[in-house]
This record gives C-alpha cells, sequence and structure tokens, in this order.
C-alpha cells in the first residue's frame, strides 16, 4: 500500500475507534491498529465470502469489507455506526486486494484479531490483552539513537509508564536485543525495532511508516540521537563539522518532517488529541561551549528549529518543545574508554590543568550545583511534563541541576 494512503486509512481507523474506546472502560482512550498486506493477508483480502464467514465463526465483531479506493471518510462513517453499542468495537477492517487492519485495546490484542482471521490455531498463543496503566498508556512513541545511552534510558521509562516504544538507531544488534529487552519487561508487544539513519529523510520516512505498520499511528516522537565532536577553530575540520550539523540539526528538521505527516492526519480524524514533538537537546543549546562550537551551534540550531516548529505545527495540536539535560557522566558519550568525551576533553586540552580522565571528571561536576550528572530519568520526567501540559510549546527546558539557569 503506497504510504500516504496507509498513513491515512490508519489515521481514520485509530483515532475513530480510539475516540469511541471508552465504551467498555478497558483503555485509556487510544487503541492498537496494525496493518498486514503480507501474502496471507492479501490473499484473504481477496475472499469476501471466507472473511465473513471466519468473522462469524470466530466472533470478531463487525468485519468492514472496502474496495481498493475507499476513502478515509467512508471507514469514519462506518466505524461511528458501529460504535453505538457499548463492546461494538470493529477489530478487522479489509482493504480489498491491498490488506488487513487489525484492531484491538493493545498491540498484541490487535495481532490476536489479526491472527483469528489468518490462522486459527495461532489464536490460541495470544494472551488477552492486559492493561498497561501509566501517564502514558498506549501512546505510540518513537525514540531515535534509543539502542544505548541517554536514549535507552528515556526509552526505558516511557515504557514503563504505558507507552509502546519504537526503538530507532543505527546499531541494529544492540538496537533488537534492548527491543527484546522491553517487549520480556513490559509485554509483547510492547516495542519495536527499526532500523534508522535520522540524517537521511528517506531512513525517517521508512521508520514512520513502520511505526504505522506496527502500532496504527505515532504520538510522540522524540529526536534524541546525537553526536559530538569537540576541537578547537584550528583542530575541527570540515567534515567533522558537517557530521555534528547533520545529525544534530539537520536530523532534527528530517525527523519532525517526517513524523509531523501522520500526526496532521491523526489530527484531522481526532482533532482532540494532543501529540508531541520532542528534541533532546543540551545546556549547550542554552550557553556556549568552549572548544566544542560545533555541538553548541547545532544545538542552539534546533532550539530556533523548535520555536518555529511549534509556530507552524500548533493548529494540529502537535506541540514541539526541546529538553536541554546537563551531562548523563554515566552513558557512553562521556564515559566510552576509547573515545568518550572525557577522553576528548583531556586530549583536546577542554580542562586546562587536567592530566587524567578523572581529573576532567572531577572539572565537570564541580561546575554542577547539584553535584551530580543527569540521568535519563530526569529528562522523562520533563518529557512527561511537555506531554501532560496542554498549554505549552516552543519551550528549551532546562534539566541541568541548576548549571544552566534561564534568564
Amino acid at each position: 500500500m503506497e504510504t500516504n494512503r496507509l498513513y491515512e486509512l490508519a489515521a481514520a481507523i485509530r483515532m475513530t475507534c480510539s475516540g469511541r474506546a471508552l465504551i467498555d472502560r478497558r483503555t485509556s482512550g487510544l487503541v492498537s491498529v496494525v496493518f498486514d498486506d503480507s501474502p496471507e493477508a492479501l490473499e484473504f483480502s481477496r475472499g469476501r465470502s471466507c472473511l465473513d464467514e471466519l468473522a462469524r465463526t470466530l466472533e470478531l465483531g463487525v468485519l468492514l469489507d472496502f474496495s481498493e479506493t475507499v476513502d478515509a471518510a467512508e471507514i469514519v462513517t462506518s466505524l461511528l455506526a458501529r460504535l453505538q453499542s457499548p463492546g461494538a468495537m470493529p477489530r478487522l477492517v479489509v482493504i480489498e486486494n491491498q490488506g488487513i487492519f487489525g484492531i484491538g485495546y493493545d498491540k498484541q490484542d490487535a495481532d490476536r484479531a489479526l491472527a483469528c482471521l489468518i490462522n486459527k490455531e495461532k489464536y490460541r498463543e495470544f494472551e488477552e490483552p492486559q492493561r498497561r496503566a501509566g501517564r502514558l498508556e498506549h501512546c505510540v512513541a518513537a525514540v531515535t539513537g534509543s539502542a544505548q545511552g541517554f536514549g535507552k534510558g528515556i526509552a526505558e521509562e516511557l515504557a514503563r509508564e504505558g507507552a509502546h516504544i519504537v526503538v530507532a538507531d543505527l546499531n541494529d544488534p544492540v538496537g533488537q536485543a534492548f527491543c527484546a529487552e522491553l517487549n520480556q519487561v513490559h509485554g509483547a508487544g510492547a516495542a519495536t525495532y527499526c532500523h534508522s539513519d535520522v540524517a537521511n529523510l528517506a531512513s525517517m520516512t521508512a521508520l514512520v511508516e513502520h511505526t504505522v505498520r506496527t502500532f496504527g499511528g505515532l504520538d510522540m516522537f522524540v529526536a534524541n540521537a546525537g553526536v559530538l565532536k569537540a576541537g578547537s577553530l584550528d583542530e575541527m575540520d570540515e567534515k567533522a563539522f558537517d557530521l555534528v550539523t547533520n545529525v544534530n540539526y539537520k536530523a532534527f528538521f528530517l525527523g519532525t518532517k517526517a513524523a509531523s505527516a501522520v500526526m496532521k492526519l491523526q489530527h484531522r480524524f481526532g482533532p482532540a488529541h494532543f501529540m508531541d514533538i520532542v528534541q533532546i537537546n543540551s545546556k549547550s543549546g542554552l550557553t556556549g561551549s568552549n572548544k566544542n562550537f560545533a555541538y553548541a551551534g547545532s544545538k542552539f540550531g534546533g532550539i530556533g528549529l523548535t520555536q518555529s516548529f511549534a509556530l507552524e505545527l500548533v493548529e494540529y495540536r502537535i506541540r514541539v518543545n526541546s529538553i536541554c539535560p546537563g551531562n548523563f557522566y554515566e552513558g557512553p558519550l562521556w564515559s566510552d574508554p576509547s573515545n568518550g568525551l572525557f577522553v576528548q576533553y583531556l586530549n583536546t586540552g577542554k580542562v586546562p590543568g587536567a592530566k587524567t580522565i578523572e581529573d576532567v571528571k572531577q572539572s565537570y561536576m564541580s561546575k554542577v550545583p547539584m553535584k551530580r550528572g543527569c540521568s535519563p530519568l530526569d529528562v522523562a520526567r520533563a518529557i512527561f511534563y511537555v506531554h501532560e501540559q496542554e498549554y505549552e510549546t516552543g519551550q528549551a527546558i532546562p534539566v541541568t541541576g541548576g548549571q544552566v539557569m534561564l534568564n
């Protein structure tokens, strides 16, 4: 199915059903939608009589069957007509010759509906849906650069609060292992992995499409992936400068462009629904950084994008904010023994008089009034704030232990 059409139909189905899902009190309001265009699903989408019989036999509720030219508005009209009585949430929407949408109270429940249709035996492998209560219950959140470090910690905290997580990263083995860990801790269907290059628009579009196919939509996009190359004017070369700029600045534009495409459609079919785009910025986006101008410049620019995107997207109920953390000293960005920032700053002489990595670390710790580094939980709490605060957008929120204070 063509990408834009997938977005439109998924948004129509998910937002319409989500708006009525409180009927039986099994969910906070957001439902999961899974799209299947596997050979088996396509085969079923061509057999109308078989589909109708299976739907009646397995008591899946209302089955909708449309031609490949169906308009999303028709789907909404039909869904609303069938959502008037308690317990009547449709479980399947079939697009003739293109695939099947499964609808559920969570990802596993939507998978279960599809399994019922395509393979009766597989149906028994799925457990009844368990409500994952929390501040982000059933919210779909994609987090870039989340295989390790800050991104991993943020994804863990979001999952703990009930969010469905898309782990997006370039490091496939580590990212897949982390995804499996989330599913083990929070239940099957809690997370999915997608190989993603944040500096490539096609890759960002593929990430959003994967998210929609897996969960039915996107409620929160966390642009966390970043790189840092320290160095003075004499030391910094153009290649290193371009790398930092592309990953920290340009990538935020690319991710927002891709994510907002489906979010705008969700607003069309669910005008009361708020969504979030969050850039994980830095304290270096709020104040200059000696011999670290490439990184600081990219982060300053990110705040400019945040404010501008916020003004443009507010009419779609898409909030855009930056979180500006202090230093996460325990993460690989700082503590990697071969190329971490402690090593880089020691080698570039950024800390005068420092002779060891420990000297560099103590120098940085002494600058923080709270005498510790920033943690992923600190950042996640700021994300929870911007998610829950309906009357705020375009902000750069410091989470620095008092090291940087706003004027």
